[in-house]
């Protein structure tokens, strides 16, 4: 009997969110296809179990490592007994705030069972919106068993579990002391072993809570907190993750000379330092939100767009909440120090490298500005660690509490949602003192800002044009209170000497001051795209600040009119949203040009925050962008249906987009004369086509 286990990682995954379940995964599988997983996995030929860990990614695609794995089993030609002999269980990574929640792995697995593969174990949906712990540690612990009942079976049997699953992971990998495929079976499941222990229980009941003085903190009247809970959660027995070993030994030199560059060193493509010649509140001072139009001035660069586009901004954390950090790390006299960091000779940590984003000789206020997540939502595995370094009895068990999956409630909604980062969490734990190796281990890669191009290059030579919010929230932790996005509020304060109002009039005197500068970088070509054929019909979806990628069009469609006033333009549709007519109606006169220029053929806005306006006969007001869609539903279906024409969709994913697909599905619906599901498969052929396009973000 056959017992190595299989585990294939198509996704790629780096991002911390599905670090836990990519440990899961061996390193060997790369270079995939539908025949052969590189020179180990032969998928033709495999008949140990498969395990499979993949996540979804733009507009519900297979990640990039998968695609052609992806490509290739969608052969029509492949027979449905293809993959009969193959056994597998699947877990898929997403964020229900997307449209096509874990579609990368409901594509897989699909397209699997239609090859005759047969699943061993249930399937599973990890959701990041509400944390992905919550399925994929459940799943890990189920699997196990799984995968025990799958190698004992006989090869020949002829039933195999569909649907397999299992609460609670196995007392033991091993078999009976007496079989004799005890011991190969065990060093096989080693295989898929995790780099620590997949859990501990922690039982600390009331009483002990009592004599280690803890219970005062632990049962109290008032509500749970991010710092204190309530029973039961104060009283329970706690599972909570292994404390994963340390393995970063860190030097800090002293400096003679100031550090020479300032800017960000680490982007997956070209990097262009480019100024802002331009920048233009677009919303009243009484706006529920304020809206930024900025300009670049890439005319010295290489960097190049098309409208559509989007682009990389590389930004740095805010420089007090580093200030604040280094203090409270007790570090504030060593900022300056140059940072080198080398592996510990003991480490237990399977696997150990040298983070690859934090580069050698950088000093620690450098690393701490440019290359580390600060703001990141400190992961459960952190937590656990943090209250190794809690001096405290109660902060120690709270931290443990947020890390283990019965606190999951107080973790989501004390940090999670709260936005709290590690310095709201070590300003609430005053016990709390890690040493900075632990931190340089567990905090992720600052990531750069993605933005969509708000301009055409023909309209605007040698300037790009994005809009943003300026993104505030604040929270109960005492530096969460009234900040800014990491990103936006950094542009704003660039942004705020060339501050001027939205008029042709008034301009910005360069000659004042030098103009600010940001490093700019090139994102992978997204399908999000004119179609080269000027003559097909559009209809744009974008409420707030997804209109951006739309201004571009127009901007480009109104160019090229005017380059050739013979050609046909295909009708133009534009379902833009905002909250007040008079406060946030983005680029309103602008929109009233495209019109009249003829370049903007149909304008349909809607106000959500403004009291309705009288509408002919029993008409619904048209609150949000869907409520137009249904409103002009026969126009839309026949551009869509009958015209061969594309759809495009910006903006906010968590609740819009899903909204606007249901729209779209009920309008194909309704004027097709098709049952919901065949208006369903309709709409996913035109994203298959390209011809319904999403550009959307949580």
């Amino acid at each position: 009997m056959k017992t190595e286990v299989r585990a294939w990682d198509p996704s790629g995954m780096t991002t911390s969110p599905r670090s836990r379940a990519r440990r899961l995964v061996t390193t060997r599988a790369a270079n995939c296809s539908a025949g052969n997983i590189s020179t180990e996995y032969n998928l033709r030929t495999e008949t140990a179990p498969l395990v499979i860990v993949v996540s979804t990614t733009g507009t519900g695609e297979p990640p990039d490592t998968a695609r052609r794995f992806v490509k290739q089993i969608q052969d029509q030609t492949l027979p449905g007994d293809w993959f009969a002999h193959l056994r597998y269980g699947l877990l898929g990574l997403g964020d229900s705030e997307y449209t096509y929640f874990c579609n990368g792995g409901k594509i897989i697995d699909r397209r699997l069972q239609e090859l005759g593969a047969r699943r061993f174990y249930d399937t599973g949906h990890a959701d990041d919106c509400v944390g992905l712990e919550l399925v994929v540690e459940p799943w890990i612990d189920g699997l196990w068993a799984a995968l025990r009942k799958q190698l004992v079976s006989s090869p020949g049997a002829e039933e195999m579990s569909d649907g397999l699953h299992v609460a609670a992971p196995p007392t033991s990998l091993g078999m009976d002391p007496g079989g004799a495929e005890s011991p190969r079976l065990e060093s096989r499941l080693q295989l898929l072993h995790l780099d620590e222990p997949r859990g501990e229980d922690l039982r600390i009941s009331a009483r002990n809570a009592a004599n280690t003085g803890q219970a005062a903190a632990l049962i109290t009247d008032s509500g749970p907190s991010l710092t204190c809970s309530v029973p039961p959660l104060s009283q329970a027995a706690l599972n909570i993750p292994t404390l994963s070993p340390e393995y970063l030994q860190v030097h800090l030199q002293e400096s003679p000379s100031q550090e020479g560059s300032h800017m960000p060193v680490t982007s997956a493509g070209p990097v262009f330092q480019v100024p802002i010649s331009k920048a233009i509140q677009m919303t009243r001072d009484d706006a529920v939100k304020t809206t930024l139009l900025l300009e670049l001035d890439i005319s010295e660069t290489d960097f190049s767009y098309e409208p559509g586009d989007t682009f990389d901004v590389l930004c740095p954390n805010s420089s007090s909440e580093v200030q604040h950090l280094l203090r409270r790390l007790q570090l504030a006299d060593q900022g300056g120090h140059r940072v080198f960091l080398a592996l510990m000779a003991d480490t237990k940590k399977k696997g150990a490298a040298l983070p690859p984003h934090i580069p050698e000789g950088r000093s620690l206020r450098f690393l701490l500005t440019w290359c580390l997540e600060i703001r990141a939502i400190p992961k459960k595995v952190l937590l656990r660690a943090l209250a190794e370094h809690a001096s405290l009895g109660p902060e120690r068990r709270r931290l443990q509490e947020l890390s283990s999956r019965q606190g999951s409630a107080d973790y989501n909604r004390f940090l999670r949602d709260a936005g709290a980062g590690l310095l709201d969490v070590l300003l609430a734990f005053p016990s709390c003192h890690p040493p900075l190796g632990l931190l340089l281990e567990h905090l992720p890669r600052l990531q750069p800002r993605a933005y969509s191009c708000a301009s055409s290059s023909l309209c605007h030579p040698g300037k790009l044009h994005f809009l943003f919010n300026i993104v505030e929230f604040g929270g109960d932790a005492p530096a969460v209170a009234q900040r800014r996005g990491v990103c936006t509020g950094w542009l704003a304060a660039l942004a705020e000497p060339l501050l001027q109002p939205d008029a042709p009039a008034s301009r910005t005197d360069s000659r004042k001051a030098p103009a600010p500068q940001i490093s700019i970088s090139p994102r992978v070509t997204q399908p999000f795209q004119l179609p080269s054929d000027p003559s097909v019909p559009l209809v744009m979806v974008g409420p707030g600040t997804g209109l951006a990628p739309f201004i571009g069009f127009l901007q480009h469609r109104e160019k090229l009119q005017e380059q050739h006033p013979d050609r046909h333009l295909g009708a133009t549709w534009l379902f833009f949203g905002c909250r007040h007519k008079d406060r946030d109606y983005l680029f309103r006169e602008e929109l009233r040009r495209f019109q009249k220029l003829g370049v903007l053929t149909h304008l349909k806005v809607s106000f959500s925050r403004d009291a309705p306006e009288a509408q002919e006969g029993d008409t619904p007001p048209a609150k949000y962008v869907q409520d137009n869609l249904r409103r002009h539903g026969p126009q839309v279906a026949r551009v869509l249906l009958q015209e061969s024409g594309h759809l495009y969709l910006c903006g906010d994913a968590k609740n819009m987009a899903k909204d606007v697909n249901d729209a779209l599905v009920e309008i194909i619906s309704r004027e097709a004369g098709i049952e919901h599901l065949e208006a369903m498969k309709t709409l996913a052929a035109l994203r298959e086509e390209k011809r319904y396009l999403q550009d959307v973000w949580s």
